[in-house]
């Protein structure tokens, strides 16, 4: 299991979109943390995305549930390593209309495999996988502090290429793992909406004008 905790790459501006988002997620599940079981039940009814009665609305408010706290927390450490960078060169408004899409790819791909399923969908993953998605397309070669562990821990850097694909890579391999789950309504990992936002991000940020200065810094770096 690799886990990333810092990358090579600056940001020239305050994150001030991605600080808002994992503070908004955090607000969230520590208010779900409040309700009683059968009212959590119903929260994540209400507001999580359920395919078979499928509204844009709740797709966009199951981006800002989570399941648990490791869901939480391993989720807001990859948007706060990748997501800072991609609002420096896209801007705090593109940004965060990039992320929103991406969450609405990510949620449209999972619908595509299994539009009838009554299991409600919920967490940022997705949303997040587009901006990891577009953080190859930008910073190939940025370096990534890694820490893994196999027995012991260990940390090592890895270019972020490598990494990233390592991480894409994972969820076409769960992916094609969890499709009886899928269509049996099993519930587990959405990693069909990981895949549709990492592809999703590339394409976005492949097709929305960056700042220009991003161009100078990347010329910089290798």
């Amino acid at each position: 299991m690799l886990l990333p905790l810092h990358d090579s790459q600056r940001s020239t501006t305050t994150p001030i979109v991605t600080g808002g988002l994992i503070a908004v997620n955090v607000f969230v599940f520590l208010f779900q943390l409040t309700l009683d079981p059968f009212s959590t039940n119903d929260f994540v009814f209400a507001f999580g995305f359920i395919p078979e009665r499928f509204t844009l609305m709740s797709i966009v408010t199951s981006l800002f549930l989570h399941s648990g706290w490791m869901h939480l927390i391993s989720n807001m450490v990859f948007l706060w390593i990748f997501g800072d960078n991609i609002e420096d060169v896209l801007g705090h408004r593109k940004y965060l209309l990039f992320y929103l899409l991406c969450g609405v790819a990510a949620a449209l791909a999972q619908y595509a495999v299994n539009p009838d399923s009554r299991i409600p969908q919920i967490g940022a993953s997705g949303a997040i996988f587009g901006v990891m998605g577009a953080y190859l397309v930008k910073f190939p070669h940025s370096r990534i502090l890694t820490v893994g562990w196999f027995i012991i821990l260990f940390s090592f850097e890895l270019p972020a290429w490598v990494l990233l694909a390592y991480f894409i890579g994972l969820q076409f391999l769960s992916g094609v793992g969890s499709v009886a789950d899928v269509l049996t309504q099993r519930g587990g990992v959405a990693y069909f909406a990981h895949i549709g936002g990492f592809f999703a991000g590339m394409l976005l940020i492949s097709l929305m004008r960056t700042r220009d200065r991003f161009a100078l810094r990347r010329d910089l770096l290798w």
